[in-house]
């Protein structure tokens, strides 16, 4: 075990807890929701203090269950359902800012994937929480964030009766005075800046991944500009590592020009189809990652990694910490679920 993930499992833990999505369910005694929770922890090995804060509509939750939930030290807040879990962000968003790492946070909700998964995950890529998710209802679709225990809400409620600590009880109901907002306010909107390279990062290996169909080399360019251009480029930045690069065309549909200058600057030319380039490139991907543990740079040049990498590319920046480089032909319409450290246009690039 690291040493992360050893002061991890005795940091402070925060629970968010949907009370409509994931309620008590009926026949179950609410004082069992505190020590259900902190038995799902322990059984994992963490033993750091749990603070629980519940968002719900007072009106329409039974007087007993609120003072259950209150006895056992469970904060909760009164809201209408539609703000739930823009206030549950916003709440999730400043404890992050005072409990740095190693921490961890757990989310109850049925929301994941429709509300929190593509800011939630790019949080985590930037700075990494041990991870923990209670839903009611399996989500629809996989999750692409880095957990360290999924759990369905009622097996969590009836795993445990150990008792509740003396030292949480006492009344923590709050009340929200003022309307709250029912969207989710992204705070890593604007991060898609250039970023400088980090001590750890600044010698690392680089391998780039160039999609020659979305980005082909302009006409009249030399093609034996390609690597000083995009060297030229890390090193505005600070990066001197190695550089490696893989560029997926047709070499059919190349010309023997192009693919001998390309060839004499190092850079490897693999030979795919256009509807065959992601499945390629993403078990180049994955080779390459297994021999090349972060601190490590990714590079892809693409319109389209977003549609077929972007996923488990976020997965993977959650789990090792790689920095992404992303250039296109073209700015992207929405946000990415990627994050990156550093993001070009390529006829800019080039240039």
């Amino acid at each position: 075990m690291s040493g992360d993930d050893a002061a991890a499992k005795t940091g402070k833990i925060a629970v968010w807890w949907d009370m409509k999505d994931c309620p008590v369910t009926e026949g179950i005694d609410a004082h069992r929701v505190r020590p259900s929770i902190e038995g799902g922890f322990r059984e994992l090995g963490y033993s750091g203090p749990v603070s629980i804060k519940a968002y719900g509509d007072q009106k329409r939750t039974p007087d007993h269950l609120l003072q259950a939930l209150s006895s056992t030290g469970v904060a909760v807040v009164h809201i209408r359902s539609e703000s739930t879990c823009a206030l549950m962000y916003n709440d999730m968003v400043k404890w992050r800012e005072d409990n740095l790492p190693p921490a961890t946070m757990m989310i109850i909700t049925n929301q994941i994937l429709d509300v929190f998964q593509l800011d939630l995950a790019r949080l985590q890529q930037r700075t990494r929480y041990d991870l923990f998710l209670a839903y009611s209802v399996k989500p629809r679709a996989e999750l692409y964030l880095a957990t360290r225990e999924v759990w369905l809400w009622e097996k969590l409620l009836l795993g445990t009766t150990t008792s509740t600590s003396a030292d949480t009880a006492g009344e923590l109901s709050i009340e929200v005075l003022y309307p709250q907002p029912t969207q989710l306010l992204s705070v890593t909107f604007n991060w898609g800046k250039n970023y400088a390279a980090t001590p750890e990062n600044a010698t690392a290996k680089i391998h780039v991944f160039w999609d020659m169909f979305d980005c082909p080399i302009p006409g009249g360019y030399d093609p034996r500009r390609v690597r000083p251009s995009l060297e030229g480029a890390f090193k505005k930045l600070g990066y001197s590592g190695p550089v490696s690069i893989t560029a997926y065309g047709d070499h059919k549909q190349t010309s023997d020009v192009h693919l001998q200058a390309l060839s004499t600057t190092g850079i490897d030319v693999a030979h795919v189809i256009p509807e065959k380039i992601f499945s390629l490139m993403y078990d180049d991907l994955m080779d390459w990652q297994d021999d090349n543990p972060a601190p490590a740079i990714i590079m892809l040049i693409s319109d389209e990694p977003v549609d077929f990498l972007g996923d488990i590319l976020a997965l993977l920046q959650q789990q090792q910490k790689y920095n992404l480089f992303w250039a296109y032909s073209f700015r992207p319409r929405e946000m990415s679920i990627m994050l990156t450290s550093a993001e070009w246009l390529w006829d800019r690039l080039l240039a």
